[in-house]
């Protein structure tokens, strides 16, 4: 599996890293086997993915209990990763959306910081996160100055209780603010081959300050494996359901897109996920981009770690994009 570097923080990870979205159940995703999700976290490693993503609001804790469970006596084999700024357990905030029943409020002042950090501590079970993500941007309906929470972030550095910080979900003015206000080493956004807005976003900037892009969704929820077809299930849980590639007029598209890239398929000995990965891998600033897709099931992990492994030739690469972007 390939290393980088991420940002400026001296820490290396996996090119490829999972994600514990899933992992965390609920409406979203549907029943998940914690057992399961646990054996999949240790097969990971053994497949040589480092980097592991968690966020307190998946599954409203459950998903970092999890994490937890499984990185008791392996805590130094993993570059972990949680969030914050993204509550359901306080009234104060902007509310960001409502659940089964439960509203998740967007709130990141430093004293509603403090009081995630020493949660999110407890549940996974250590003393110190490799990387804090402010999960979501404060809202204008209740402000909250990117430089208050860019300073008690940068005092948790100090006192070891995180080694890096990252954002999620910014704006290129929100990104600025954080290059201004400390040391910013990755940001968490949506991007795929099929959504490609966050290249015009946020490339330049992330090569500028040398920040390290992660995309989630990369395999839009499944859609880019090459497991669908037009008579498949599409399953459990509402995640999928949002995404407009499963439609069956879109799916068709995806399904002639697998067809066109047997060949490299067969070039490389490998499944559509695996060149997907590594197409986005490849994008970006060289050694640039830590590609995180969501597993909570070994066979996933295993599918999705074969991506790290492949590194497309640049006519290829290039091939692949028209591809996609004739379909979207």
């Amino acid at each position: 599996m390939r290393q980088i570097t991420i940002g400026n923080s001296g820490i290396t990870a996996s090119v490829v890293g999972i994600g514990a979205w899933a992992i965390g159940g609920d409406s979203n995703w549907g029943p998940s086997d914690d057992t399961e999700s646990i054996r999949t976290i240790h097969h990971a490693h053994d497949l040589g993915i480092t980097l592991l993503d968690t966020a307190p609001a998946y599954g409203l804790g459950h998903s970092e209990e999890v994490v937890g469970k499984a990185l008791e006596g392996r805590r130094q084999d993993y570059v972990l990763a949680t969030k914050c700024g993204l509550r359901w357990d306080i009234d104060e905030g902007y509310m960001h959306m409502e659940r089964d029943g439960i509203r998740l409020m967007r709130n990141s002042r430093p004293q509603r910081l403090q009081e995630e950090i020493d949660a999110s501590l407890r549940r996974l079970k250590t003393d110190y996160i490799d990387i804090y993500i402010v999960h979501w941007q404060a809202h204008p309906d209740f402000p909250v100055p990117i430089a208050d929470t860019m300073g008690f972030l940068m005092d948790l550095k100090q006192q070891g209780k995180i080694r890096a910080i990252g954002a999620s979900n910014v704006d290129r003015d929100q990104f600025n603010e954080y290059v201004k206000h400390g040391q910013l080493d990755l940001i968490q956004e949506k991007y795929s081959m099929l959504d490609r807005g966050a290249e015009e976003k946020f490339f330049d900037l992330c090569e500028k300050h040398t920040v390290t892009f992660q995309p989630y969704s990369p395999l839009e929820r499944g859609v880019l494996t090459g497991k669908y077809d037009l008579n498949t299930p599409v399953g459990e849980g509402l995640a999928k359901a949002r995404v407009k590639w499963f439609e069956r007029e879109n799916l068709a598209k995806i399904v002639e897109l697998k067809k066109k890239w047997q060949p490299l398929c067969d070039k490389y000995n490998c499944t559509m996920t695996h060149l997907v990965i590594a197409w986005t891998a490849a994008q970006g600033a060289d050694g640039n981009i830590n590609v995180l897709c969501g597993a909570r099931k070994q066979s996933q992990v295993a599918d999705n770690a074969g991506g790290g492994l492949i590194t497309l030739d640049p006519q290829e690469i290039a091939q692949m994009r028209a591809d996609v972007e004739a379909i979207s």
